[in-house]
């Protein structure tokens, strides 16, 4: 089983600040017109949110693994619901790399497959070097290949 790339705890971390900026924000703005009991509202709300964001950050680094197994991508994931994947490789329909601004900042990237069947059944492993991404990327192809040659072969 592989892990993810330490740096993803820090853009997951960035994820979590963001949410309790807002969150703040949104507090200070309800404060200010509807409760009227001071400032320290927004504080608290934001540094509860960025208390439980952080924790959620080191659960979440400490249960994502993910395998290149012989006949599917096998992934676990989830801090209160765990969640076990697999993707047989007949199907893959087609697999990308993404890295958006923070993943560029961090030289990380992400392995997004993308899947046959029902809507939302696509699988993102993130938290990956842009070679590692690159690499994954190529076995991937390659093995959702090898296994369409054998269906078709049957």
């Amino acid at each position: 089983m592989e892990t993810l790339n330490p740096r993803v705890r820090l853009a997951w971390a960035i994820g979590a600040v963001v949410t309790a900026a807002f969150l703040g924000v949104g507090a200070a703005a309800t404060d200010r017109f509807v409760l009227g009991v001071g400032l320290w509202i927004a504080v608290t709300v934001a540094g509860l949110a960025l208390a439980l964001g952080l924790v959620f950050v080191v659960l979440r680094y400490r249960v994502w693994r993910f395998a290149v197994r012989d006949d599917d991508l096998y992934l676990e994931r989830g801090v209160l619901t765990r969640v076990n994947t697999v993707v047989p490789y007949v199907r893959v329909q087609h697999v990308d790399t993404q890295r958006g601004p923070v993943e560029r900042a961090l030289g990380l990237s992400s392995v997004v497959v993308y899947t046959a069947g029902s809507r939302g059944a696509d699988v993102t492993v993130p938290g990956l070097t842009p070679e590692r991404a690159d690499d994954l990327q190529e076995q991937l192809r390659r093995l959702a290949i090898e296994s369409e040659r054998e269906i078709d072969a049957v």
